[in-house]
């Protein structure tokens, strides 16, 4: 059933604010690394990290795109557990901690209520054929695993980096994004991930030619 034209920009709007977050996050942490001359792994990062997550979350919830939720769902602690690691994460008020921990937990409980209607909306919907559900889900995991190494480089170091390794995985990733994005002619995406391409391959560039504590 199409969606009241009010609705739709309504939807749109959050996508596109949620890419804001996303892009402001890439431009702070390259502009940070072309002036250190590597790659660094600023605060302000996780935390429009954490505010891009949350919303465009929601934004795959009200497009029924199960690829885009399962991409934030994987990522949401490791900003979270980035941000501690940052010491950020006291800053928080108690509050603001305490719905931050727990929303995709509510969220989990909430879909355990009818999990059926979960998949009937999301895996089994007319608008998006399964296919293309596990096409834009691989890209999607892709592209979040790379917290999962990030996550595996910083426990290891005791401090939070971002690797060349990183990089690699978010300029494979996101190509398959743009690629479920335009198959989907979803704006949101396209933008939003051809807006990281160049910051990716740069950041690749600079942590290949300069020794960082970063690099790995």
């Amino acid at each position: 059933m199409p969606q009241p034209m009010d609705s739709y920009w309504m939807i749109l709007a959050i996508g596109f604010l949620a890419q804001a977050f996303f892009s402001a996050r890439i431009l702070v942490q390259w502009l940070l690394s072309e002036r250190a001359k590597h790659i660094v792994s600023p605060s302000v990062f996780w935390v429009l990290s954490l505010a891009g997550a949350y919303l465009l979350c929601l934004y795959g919830w009200l497009r029924n795109d199960f690829s885009i939720v399962l991409g934030q769902f994987i990522s949401y602690y490791v900003y979270l557990w980035n941000l501690r690691l940052k010491g950020v994460w006291r800053r928080f008020p108690a509050l603001a901690r305490a719905v931050l921990l727990l929303t995709p937990v509510a969220a989990i409980l909430f879909v355990m209520r009818d999990a059926s209607a979960f998949v009937d909306r999301f895996l089994q919907n007319e608008d998006i054929p399964l296919w293309l559900v596990i096409f834009g889900s691989s890209g999607q995991v892709l592209f979040t695993l790379r917290f999962v190494y990030q996550l595996a480089c910083s426990y290891r170091r005791h401090e939070s980096v971002l690797p060349v390794g990183f990089w690699v995985i978010s300029l494979t990733g996101s190509l398959l994004i743009v690629a479920y994005g335009f198959i989907r002619l979803d704006a949101v995406l396209i933008v939003g991930q051809s807006f990281g391409l160049v910051a990716y391959a740069r950041n690749i560039w600079l942590g290949t030619k300069t020794k960082s504590p970063d690099k790995s």
